[in-house]
């Protein structure tokens, strides 16, 4: 069964509830899975930032994920509209990879979440293809063929899913926004199968 690797960091859960409605769509295309995996956190300071396995939720992403995937969707919180620094420093040590092309030619997206409407969710997008096109990955996005897209009135772009978790913070994406993640997960996994 071929996989698609979804990675991802979320602090408040929105980003991680975002990754498993992406996996359910990925899991409908018939003869694909996907292979959920975190960033550790980063610290500004010299410390242990990273325990050896994570309390709860997807392990810890290893280099081989990438290698053993055939798609990629990548995800972050937003922060000043750009990715969260976790995921920015696991992109920045791809060195080796990017050499030897482990990404090239491989289907890949992105997902977001942020706390207000306008929290700068098309920029972190957009910010987070910039090393998937270096790795010569193929970029997918959400077409305006999904209805969702035409009437969300939370998250949802079509340079990728998004969640506005709200000035609650609520993790839960709304139905709109699940139907956008599902379909960018069917979407990438159709791609895959199909370059496969």
């Amino acid at each position: 069964m071929a996989e698609i690797l979804v990675l991802y960091y979320s602090r408040g859960g929105s980003v991680a509830r975002l990754a498993r409605q992406i996996a359910r769509g990925i899991g409908e295309v018939p003869g694909m899975s996907a292979r959920l995996r975190t960033v550790p956190p980063v610290a500004a300071v010299t410390q242990t930032a990273r325990p050896p396995v994570p309390e709860d939720g997807a392990p810890y992403v290893d280099i081989a994920d990438l290698a053993e995937c055939d798609g990629l969707i990548l995800g972050s919180p937003t922060r000043f509209g750009n990715m969260a620094a976790p995921v920015k420093h696991f992109l920045d040590g791809l060195g080796a990879e990017w050499v030897n092309g482990t990404l090239a030619g491989k289907p890949a997206a992105v997902f977001t979440s942020t706390a207000s409407l306008h929290g700068g969710q098309e920029s972190t997008l957009l910010s987070m293809q910039v090393p998937l096109l270096h790795h010569g990955c193929l970029i997918v996005g959400i077409p305006f063929t999904e209805p969702a897209l035409s009437h969300t009135t939370t998250g949802g772009t079509p340079y990728g899913a998004s969640h506005v978790a709200g000035a609650d913070d609520n993790p839960v994406p709304s139905e709109d926004e699940a139907i956008l993640a599902r379909a960018l997960g069917r979407r990438v996994a159709d791609i895959a199968r199909r370059l496969a």
